[in-house]
């Protein structure tokens, strides 16, 4: 062992006493391969990224940018496409991010100000809460779900008010009460923000999410869609007015300050956006299966879902990680979420339905729960 690789080990100290920490609560994250199991993890709900649907036909797009939109890596096809997609989301403007987390993180850093308030639902994901707390305003949580104790908090809130929540959450699998949160945030004139990350292309007709599927479009301050679900590609947008759309290009610095996306990405994005509206035979089958999981007794806690995320409660990281490896061990890529991601005593099997699963592999999944 050379001295400087000694004194790189010494330094690392502090690193190994907080994975230890982990490993002691039995909370220690891994990379793993899902070796070809039976997806029941993923979030490609549609299959479009499991059926290669976003083949370009001629894929002459270049895989770089150069550059960030302010400089060299502007161009006309991403400007075309976030038209495209504000046309389908009945948008004024569109801009879009890297990835969902860049868009949150973007948009709730740059738009609250000091002496503003951020109100947020507590199971809110944590790009969310990531982009809240680089924000200079004040923020309070409300009970999941809860319009009750949103309102209490509306009651103190100071200067501009944005309320913040997803349509479905990433780790409950339930809706939000978008239209009571409308009613609240127009009596309080807050401002809402709606991540609509988990409900792209699997809620409404054409996938257009909870937000449209009720007709409040027009109510809602910003939408972020993301595309690395049941689009089947990568990047994000954030759907305001265009005085919000100008406002991030000025002060969004996980815009600002990043490569664009390249075109090839862009275009992807462009093909899955023609494709998965026309997708209701997929998004018929996939209620099929939710149904049909949501009817199944088990002997466990299942939580009430009508999207994909289908959640079995499993309480302690040690019983959560032991029923995922006996799921994993009949060939289901089940996992686990374990306490810090979730809160102790939550903890869970987080089980995704796809429009690829069968009624049969469905069968196989609820008959070892039943066990």
């Amino acid at each position: 062992m050379t001295l400087l690789y000694y004194f790189a080990k010494m330094n690392e100290n502090f690193l190994d006493k907080k994975l230890q920490e982990r490993k002691q609560q039995n909370a220690f994250r891994k990379l793993t391969l899902n070796e070809n199991k039976i997806d029941f993890c993923s979030n490609d709900y549609l299959g479009i990224e499991k059926n290669n649907l976003l083949t370009l036909e001629n894929n002459y797009f270049s895989t770089g940018s150069t550059g960030s939109r302010l400089l060299a890596g502007n161009y006309k096809l991403i400007e075309e496409v976030e038209q495209q997609i504000a046309n389908f989301h009945k948008s004024e403007a569109a801009l879009i991010f890297n990835s969902g987390y860049d868009a949150n993180i973007g948009l709730l850093s740059s738009v609250p100000q000091k002496g503003d308030t951020v109100i947020y639902d507590s199971l809110a994901h944590a790009s969310i809460r990531d982009g809240i707390r680089l924000s200079f305003a004040q923020s309070f949580s409300f009970l999941h779900n809860d319009t009750q104790d949103l309102e209490k908090k509306l009651q103190h809130a100071t200067s501009n008010v944005f309320v913040v929540t997803e349509s479905v959450f990433s780790m409950d699998g339930d809706f939000c009460p978008l239209q009571e949160i409308v009613v609240l945030c127009k009596t309080y004139n807050a401002n809402l923000i709606v991540d609509e990350a988990h409900a792209t292309g699997v809620v409404g007709e054409k996938g257009e999410g909870l937000v449209q599927l009720l007709q409040l479009q027009n109510k809602i301050f910003a939408r972020v869609h993301t595309f690395g679900k049941a689009c089947g590609c990568h990047g994000a947008v954030v759907l305001g007015s265009v005085t919000l759309k100008n406002y991030l290009i000025n002060f969004s610095r996980s815009f600002i300050y990043t490569t664009a996306l390249p075109p090839h990405a862009v275009a992807v994005i462009k093909k899955s956006y023609e494709l998965f509206p026309a997708m209701q035979p997929e998004r018929k089958h996939l209620q099929q299966l939710i149904q049909q999981f949501q009817s199944a007794p088990i002997n466990y806690v299942k939580l009430i879902s009508q999207t994909p995320i289908q959640v079995v409660i499993i309480k302690g990281n040690e019983e959560a990680r032991s029923l995922a490896k006996k799921l994993q061990e009949n060939n289901l890529d089940v996992r686990a979420i374990l306490y810090p991601t979730v809160p102790k005593g939550k903890e869970r099997l987080r089980i995704v339905l796809h429009a690829f699963n069968t009624i049969n592999e469905v069968d196989t999944l609820i008959t070892i729960l039943k066990s």
